[in-house]
């Protein structure tokens, strides 16, 4: 080689002057790299890794469906069945609340994700593509028209409204107490 740079190094070259010296689009961006990181990080949020040991992270379940067998059934002072009686309930409902929260996740789990998959997706297609353009257009129209709707009120009602002020102005009411 004789000093010069091939395309692919002139380009790679290019590249990292124009990040380290901001776009030319965006002058003097220092948050070029960081637009990469936020590229990469919206990728990875339908790959990444699920936390199979803490699977409500944003504890939106803390207070609604957190039921054990203390929250249902309890017995007051002075009237307690026989103690096997009592252990025994309190494994029969652990076992079967477990199993049957077990089995009816296996059998209706993915389904109702799929069906709430496609839900949502619906929900958030009609919110971008149909909701906000038509409020968008419904914030436009209204615009324009209160701007005939003030022209309106400072061209007639405005005058009227003064007018009438002063021709009430002078009334004066006054009031005595007879004795």
């Amino acid at each position: 080689m004789t000093g010069e740079l091939r395309d692919d190094e002139t380009e790679e070259y290019l590249h990292s002057f124009i990040r380290k010296q901001g776009n030319i689009y965006k002058p003097n961006n220092k948050d070029m790299e960081n637009e990469s990181l936020n590229e990469k990080a919206m990728e990875d949020v339908h790959t990444k890794e699920i936390d199979l040991v803490n699977r409500d992270p944003k504890r939106i379940n803390d207070d609604v469906v957190k039921v054990d067998f203390e929250d249902i059934i309890a017995e007051p002072a002075g009237t307690y069945s026989f103690d096997g009686v009592w252990k025994a309930s309190f494994t029969t409902f652990t076992v079967t609340k477990y199993w049957c929260y077990r089995l009816l996740t296996a059998l209706v789990g993915i389904p109702l994700a799929l069906i709430w998959g496609i839900f949502f997706a619906i929900l958030s297609f009609v919110h971008i593509w149909a909701v906000v353009p038509c409020v968008k257009s419904y914030l436009i129209e209204t615009h324009c028209i209160s701007r005939v709707y003030s022209i309106f009120v400072h061209t007639f009602c405005d005058p009227l409204f003064e007018a009438m002020g002063k021709c009430f102005s002078n009334i004066r009411l006054r009031t005595t107490k007879e004795v």
